[in-house]
């Protein structure tokens, strides 16, 4: 069965009528499909904790929405077997479906989709999955999650009514690269130390952030971690520490250009496994959306946890 879980109020508003021309398709095609509309934050995940409790069968279900809500879509999935998932992207970053090769006209990738599901559920590309935990807490996530300055332009992002205006003239992206200059110069940066896989601990000084990538790129496109692969079952972590803020903001056009991983300061490694303990609590994001604040954190990849309706 084909369940849709929509956000109309993603892109500002204007999923709500991107929506309708998604029914359009489905009514053209005489496609059985039933949906459900995203009201509150957290809702979108009960929802898809719903439908799997309702059907046993193969449940094709697809995120209508921005990255946000295809997280929370994720997270609500109680059965993996059984679920192929898909998204239609109406948000303003729109990383996974950048990371995934999606279409960005919204019928088109309707018609992808209805295509995707005539394969058999062995035939049906899987995707790693990543998972944050943080105290009693645990977040999956699809494209990113992360410490420090990303977290915490995540956090006003949600919140940003600088987001709203850029949304509506069509220019979101830029949201997170006003909020991340904004962020930067009054952030406070916390010594850290990192466990790979479980290996000797590495002492960073004056941690920036550290952002675990499944795809290369967050934020609207920034390619954190250039050569990541959401298939590979490894996370790659990008972090920036021990240098000095405006250091790091000089360098943030190398950072957009994916020329940021050879600088001082910068690195990214690849690892299953990332424990990271800090000297002071910093923020913490999965897929842009906020978890709170923590001085312990672990990151660990699930390899192809996912099937992807694409």
């Amino acid at each position: 069965m084909l369940y849709f879980i929509v956000n109309e109020k993603s892109k500002s508003g204007n999923a709500k009528q991107i929506w309708k021309e998604i029914e359009e398709v489905l009514k053209v095609r005489n496609v059985s499909y039933q949906a459900f509309v995203s009201e509150y934050r957290g809702h979108a995940g009960k929802l898809a904790a719903e439908i799997c409790a309702m059907d046993d069968n193969d449940i094709c279900l697809v995120a209508v929405g921005g990255d946000g809500t295809a997280n929370e879509v994720i997270n609500g999935i109680t059965d993996f077997e059984k679920v192929r998932f898909g998204v239609i992207p109406t948000g303003s970053g729109n990383d996974l479906a950048r990371g995934l090769s999606l279409s960005k006209d919204p019928k088109n990738g309707a018609i992808h989709i209805l295509n995707a599901m005539k394969k058999s559920r062995e035939d049906t590309w899987c995707m790693d999955l990543g998972e944050v935990n943080f105290g009693e807490k645990k977040r999956l996530f699809a494209i990113s999650a992360g410490i420090g300055l990303d977290a915490l332009v995540c956090k006003k992002a949600l919140k940003s009514t600088i987001k709203d205006i850029l949304n509506k003239i069509r220019l979101g992206k830029l949201t997170y690269l006003v909020l991340t200059v904004q962020s930067l110069f009054t952030m406070q940066t916390a010594d850290a130390e990192i466990f790979f896989d479980r290996e000797e601990g590495l002492q960073k000084k004056r941690m920036i952030f550290t952002a675990a990538m499944n795809f290369k790129a967050e934020g609207g496109g920034v390619p954190m971690a250039p050569a990541a692969s959401a298939c590979d079952g490894k996370l790659s972590f990008c972090e920036a520490a021990g240098i000095p803020k405006w250091r790091t903001f000089l360098c943030l056009p190398f950072l957009v250009a994916a020329k940021h991983t050879s600088i001082h300061g910068f690195s990214v490694t690849d690892a299953k496994d990332c424990t990271i303990r800090l000297s002071r609590p910093m923020v913490v994001h999965a897929d842009g959306e906020y978890c709170g604040e923590v001085t312990e954190v672990h990151f660990h990849c699930l390899p192809g946890k996912l099937r992807v309706l694409k």
